[in-house]
């Protein structure tokens, strides 16, 4: 049976969670698929453009539908959607390199971009985006390294551990959007 360009997306993702973006080669998801990396070729010219529709991937769920929130104005749903972003990305191990990297490149499709832009403005959205990317980044390597028993001290001591990285990333967002609002952008 012929894999799909969804099926080798899916691969990918899972080699991702399974093994971190240091080891998530184009031979390992070709090994996920058992077929000839020539295979992946197919369907994708390169790593790169397979990590564009990985992030993709990732973020698929953070724009639904209808709004939710959309009734508390643009800031509301600004804060909506960095949130849905960050789960999105926390949601898989790496998920957060894989976007980030994938928006600094400028690959894959920019909904959520375009989408803030046009409730905060092209410099709060890519102000949000990168809070959010470099927040989500960072709540990775704490769970990655409170998984290997690496923290020490009072970073081990939260009874909820990551409880303090959510409640940080809720009033980071709430400052820059208040920023946005004095400034005029309509947030």
């Amino acid at each position: 049976m012929r894999n799909t360009l969804a099926d080798v997306v899916a691969a990918a993702l899972r080699v991702l969670d399974a093994q971190g973006l240091e080891n998530c080669s184009m031979r390992r998801v070709a090994a996920e698929l058992q077929v000839q990396p020539s295979a992946l070729y197919h369907h994708v010219p390169d790593k790169q453009s397979l990590l564009a529709l990985m992030a993709d991937e990732i973020v698929a769920g953070v724009l639904p539908g209808p709004a939710p929130g959309a009734e508390r104005g643009g800031g509301g749903r600004a804060r909506d959607i960095c949130l849905a972003l960050r789960a999105a990305m926390l949601g898989i191990r790496d998920g957060a390199d894989v976007v980030a990297t994938a928006a600094a490149f400028r690959l894959g499709a920019s909904a959520v971009e375009q989408a803030l832009a046009a409730l905060v403005g092209a410099d709060g959205a890519r102000t949000l985006l990168l809070y959010t990317f470099g927040h989500a980044q960072s709540t990775q390597t704490h769970r990655q390294a409170a998984a290997f028993g690496a923290l020490v001290g009072a970073a081990t001591a939260d009874p909820a551990p990551g409880s303090e990285l959510e409640a940080s990333f809720g009033r980071g967002l709430d400052i820059i959007l208040a920023g946005l609002r004095a400034g005029g952008s309509g947030a």
